[in-house]
């Protein structure tokens, strides 16, 4: 019997493709559909939460806060690092550290997408005291 060899695409070949496919959606359409602004202020919340976890840390080796930021990485007194480094915001400012704070005891902020202090949306300063106000 002489069969005819079938050209065509392989149930598995159509499966990669798809595959492929779906994992280029999920990076593209985050930015296409504005989930950019959203994913942004969560890893300025989480940093926020991190940095204030490391001073709270800190505050119980050496019993004070740390007069700033870069003393989380340094370790103050004990030497010991508290974070491998001090981030930059998502929009790549530096993250504002007061001791003490206007709001608590210290104050870790983001001045959010525009730079500047206040502002609205996503231009809004997102800080360890309003966290759970911003969406």
């Amino acid at each position: 019997m002489n069969l005819k060899k079938q050209r065509g695409f392989t149930l598995i070949e159509i499966m990669v493709v798809v595959v492929i496919i779906g994992m280029l959606a999920t990076l593209i359409l985050p930015k296409v559909l504005g989930r950019q602004d959203e994913a942004f202020i969560a890893k300025a919340k989480s940093d926020i939460r991190a940095m204030s976890s490391a001073s709270k840390l800190y505050k119980l080796d050496n019993f004070k806060y740390p007069a700033g930021l870069n003393d989380l990485v340094t370790g103050g007194s004990k030497g010991r690092g508290y974070l491998d480094k001090v981030p930059k915001d998502p929009w790549g400012n530096a993250y504002q550290y007061a001791n003490p704070g206007s709001h608590l005891e210290f104050d870790i902020w983001s001045l959010g997408a525009d730079g500047t202090a206040g502002g609205a949306d996503v231009g809004l300063d997102i800080g360890n005291w309003n966290m759970d106000e911003i969406r």
